[in-house]
């Protein structure tokens, strides 16, 4: 089919939705946050407007997200942003009871959750909050900030009533269900362990953060949030001077300005005291205050160009903190007081805890990670692997699965929503040659040099890209992947597969898939809306190689040259490609019928990568020649492969690490990125040929894979670099995005356009 083709199919979806309910006149749905929020300046707001972004990103507009903002006292007024659609002043009792009834009149909100601070709320240990509950008719979920365990028999009042009151109750730490469940008496199956969200950060290089902040030559050690007695900073400075006598190299950064509460009643008395012990100390030239509420941005910088991220809060029930959870997304070595977060997070390698009010041991543990580097990029590495667990993207997943359990938003709002479609990253990795086949994180690495089978799938992406864009960018990498396939094309009709940095070839003749592929891409181009000059160079290539195709042995080697016959009978149709094209579809159906059995209906003897190609052909070839027993195989085949990779709606892809043999036990890891690209495109390609809508719905599952609905949890796709990372590991993702697994998304991602 026309690039084209595929491309309509999800906005058709959407567009029939959308029409289905405007007839029926249904509303989107609204969350309702209860919590402090921006401009005011608290790290419960902070938390609640990064989750609210989050959540709108995945599944605006499908559902919309409102805020009801606690407000300090009748005298703050807060210049809000149009999400704040009701307030309450803290300390009134009747604003609580006024705007529960307000709220229940509004049809659109479907529940309520509420981000619980004790000091965000009114009377005796909050229990204003009660009487809001009390007048409330919509679902409530409500997230527990702070933890006190061995509670007042007040205290144990109030947090039980709340939990009367709620449908599920959110904490950030595994540690807090046993708490809750022995100190307070709650039931554990109404708790669910939502981990604090946290950015998603790229892998950088710390020496050039340093240098645009100035800091370079240092060894930077940092603590950053809003300032408070209990913060503990003062015995960091205490612990200084033994650090910096072996290692005068050092500055340490406290970054963040004074708590506003604190500062409304106390002043700016802990941090004056905090620069008086620096100077006492004569530490002056090594402690450096930056005094402001820091942005996002300026957040993730300073951790950027930190070396060690020291968080000793003196607090030792604290379940939870941001500013930890920051750090561990940055991929910083820690060094941390005991707190119950921190003796959690820090496990398995990826920090260290010393005593509370210990400036001894801060300077023992800190001048052992400065001494030993390699110790300390180790803890990097862990912090950095859990941190992509708690990225922001994943916590709105989590938090809509818990929602969805409550009220019924099954099949009326979409699991995901579209990452706006960049390229950006395939242009980075090429250069005027092809592109390069790896990276070392998201930077290329040019000793892997470059292979035929990626600036194929390449060349297929662009095409693809410059039919909806008309982009002339895109037009120049044509051009730069098509040479590099007629640079491969061998004297016999057959293609080279790998070349090295040096631009020599290092094989005499590519695999099969490459030759297949290469004709796949070759026939796209001829069958696209390209300038014809560029489509008679893929012409011209693929009939000097099409001789060879009776040669061809391999199951998925014959499935991309169908595909590729394919687009060229589409553009260029004769009885010869005809007949090519049925010669190959044959070969196919003698594999099938050869491996079929009661229970195993697929071409092989193991299900290996790519699965989706060899049904994908079938299906072509019976758009060319209508041969029913074609469409059977494609639909048996891949019907029996979405039994094994749809499980409990979400794609669970073959692993690499050992297959599936019938008979045998399938990997479940490592999962490619190239594989679940294959499944979106062969399910959009059974629902073009069939009209049947559960291809569709199948199409969207797996999808959703690249965005984080995935065995792990973990989005694939990186929407910073806009590149895709290289695996799904059991724990982690593969942190590469090479050339493979970013255009594996994009062709999966333009399918959607």
């Amino acid at each position: 089919m026309p690039p084209n083709e595929c491309d309509i199919l999800l906005k058709d979806f959407y567009t029939q939705e959308q029409g289905e309910a405007q007839k029926k006149n249904l509303r989107f749905f609204s969350i309702l946050y209860m919590s402090s929020y921006p401009p005011r300046e608290c790290g419960i707001a902070t938390y609640t407007r990064d989750l609210v972004k989050a959540i709108d990103r995945k599944f605006s507009p499908y559902l919309e997200s409102k805020i009801l903002a606690m407000n300090e006292n009748g005298s703050s007024i807060y210049n809000y942003c149009s999400k704040v659609k009701y307030q309450i002043n803290q300390t009134e009792i009747e604003d609580y009871i006024n705007v529960a009834r307000k709220i229940n009149k509004d049809d659109s909100i479907r529940l309520i959750n509420i981000q619980h601070e004790f000091g965000l709320f009114g009377g005796e240990w909050g229990d204003y909050l009660l009487a809001f509950l009390e007048v409330v008719k919509k679902p409530v979920v409500v997230t527990f900030h702070s933890l006190i365990p061995n509670p007042t028999p007040k205290l144990k009042k109030v947090i039980q009533a709340i939990a009367k009151r709620c449908e599920k109750i959110i904490v950030m730490a595994d540690m807090a269900i046993e708490y809750y469940e022995c100190d307070y008496g709650l039931k554990k199956s109404q708790l669910v362990v939502i981990p604090h969200g946290t950015p998603v950060i790229e892998p950088y290089s710390s020496e050039a953060s340093k240098k645009k902040l100035g800091f370079e030559g240092k060894m930077l050690l940092s603590t950053f949030g809003l300032l408070n007695q209990g913060k503990g900073v003062e015995y960091v400075i205490k612990a200084l001077p033994k650090i910096i006598e072996k290692h005068p190299e050092v500055l340490y950064l406290i970054i963040g300005e004074t708590h506003p509460v604190v500062r409304k009643y106390e002043g700016e008395k802990y941090r004056n005291k905090l620069i008086k012990l620096s100077q006492k100390l004569n530490l002056t030239n090594y402690v450096k205050f930056y005094n402001k509420y820091l942005t996002l941005e300026e957040i993730i910088n300073y951790l950027k160009s930190t070396d060690i991220y020291l968080c000793p809060p003196l607090a030792v029930n604290q379940i939870t903190s941001g500013t930890l959870a920051y750090a561990l997304s940055a991929g910083k070595a820690i060094v941390s007081t005991p707190f119950l977060h921190a003796k959690e997070v820090l496990q398995q390698g990826r920090g260290e805890i010393v005593g509370f009010r210990d400036p001894t041991g801060i300077s023992r543990v800190v001048n052992a990670l400065i001494e030993k580097p390699e110790t300390r990029k180790s803890m990097e590495k862990q912090s950095y692997l859990y941190g992509q667990k708690t990225s922001w993207p994943i916590a709105a997943i989590a938090h809509l699965n818990v929602f969805k359990k409550i009220i019924n938003l099954k099949n009326k709002i979409k699991s995901f929503r579209l990452p706006p479609l960049k390229l950006t990253h395939l242009y980075n990795l090429s250069d005027e040659v092809g592109i390069i086949q790896h990276a070392k994180h998201s930077i290329n690495d040019r000793s892997s040099g470059y292979t035929t089978d990626d600036n194929a799938r390449a060349l297929i992406a662009v095409t693809l890209y410059y039919h909806k864009s008309q982009n002339p960018e895109s037009l120049k990498y044509v051009n730069v992947y098509l040479s590099y396939l007629y640079h491969a094309l061998t004297k016999d009709g057959w293609f080279h597969n790998f070349m090295n940095y040096d631009r020599r070839f290092l094989d005499k003749k590519g695999s099969e898939d490459c030759y297949g592929r290469a004709l796949w891409a070759a026939g796209f181009v001829m069958n696209s809306n390209l300038p014809e000059n560029i489509k008679k160079t893929a012409k011209f290539i693929f009939d000097k190689a099409i001789k060879n195709i009776a040669k061809l042995k391999s199951p998925r080697g014959q499935a991309f040259s169908l595909i590729g016959l394919y687009y060229y009978y589409e553009a260029y149709p004769n009885p010869e490609i005809r007949q090519k094209i049925i010669l190959l579809a044959e070969r196919l159906v003698k594999f099938y019928q050869k491996e079929k059995t009661k229970d195993w209906c697929w071409f092989e003897q193991t299900i290996t990568y790519d699965n989706g190609r060899l049904p994908e052909a079938l299906f072509l070839a019976y758009e060319v020649t209508k041969n029913k027993l074609y469409l059977k195989i494609a639909k048996e085949s891949l019907d029996f492969l979405s039994s094994l990779v749809i499980l409990n709606d979400k794609l669970v892809l073959i692993g690499q690490r050992g297959w599936y043999n019938h008979k045998g036990k399938r990997a479940f890891f490592d999962q490619q990125p190239l594989d679940a690209a294959s499944m979106v495109q062969v399910f959009l390609r059974a629902y073009q040929v069939t009209d049947e809508k559960k291809y569709q719905h199948k199409a969207l599952l797996a999808f959703s894979w690249f965005l984080g609905i995935n065995s792990i949890n973990q989005p694939v796709y990186d929407q910073t670099t806009s590149g895709c990372f290289d695996g799904l590991l059991p724990d982690c993702v593969n942190l590469n995005q090479g050339a493979e697994s970013t255009i594996s998304y994009l062709l999966s991602r333009m399918c959607f356009e």
